[in-house]
């Protein structure tokens, strides 16, 4: 499994704008295969920060995610519209049962 965590900090005057195209992306994103799970929040200690959370069946389900149109134009508008460049980082991981 691949998980991606990342944030972006927004601007007040485009905050509103930032948080819907977000969100129409996680939409989109949970139905493409090998998505299993994609979430965007509001940072409760930095309320212009959105914080992504994404698992993914593994490496090429990802890769195909980020090929796709429509992910490469969201995050040029992403970019657009926060005060510095996004973060992300990509991690390798196994489910465990406890």
């Amino acid at each position: 499994m691949i998980i991606v965590v990342g944030s972006v900090d927004g601007r007040n005057e485009s905050f509103d704008r930032l948080v819907k195209i977000s969100l129409e992306h996680v939409h989109r994103s949970r139905g493409e295969d090998g998505c299993i799970e994609h979430v965007v929040q509001i940072d409760c200690e930095d309320p212009l920060r959105l914080r992504f959370f994404e698992r993914w069946r593994d490496a090429a389900a990802l890769k195909t995610h980020f090929a796709r149109s429509e992910s490469r134009a969201f995050a040029q508008e992403v970019a657009k519209l926060c005060t510095k460049p996004p973060v992300m980082e990509i991690y390798e991981a196994e489910a465990k049962s406890f």
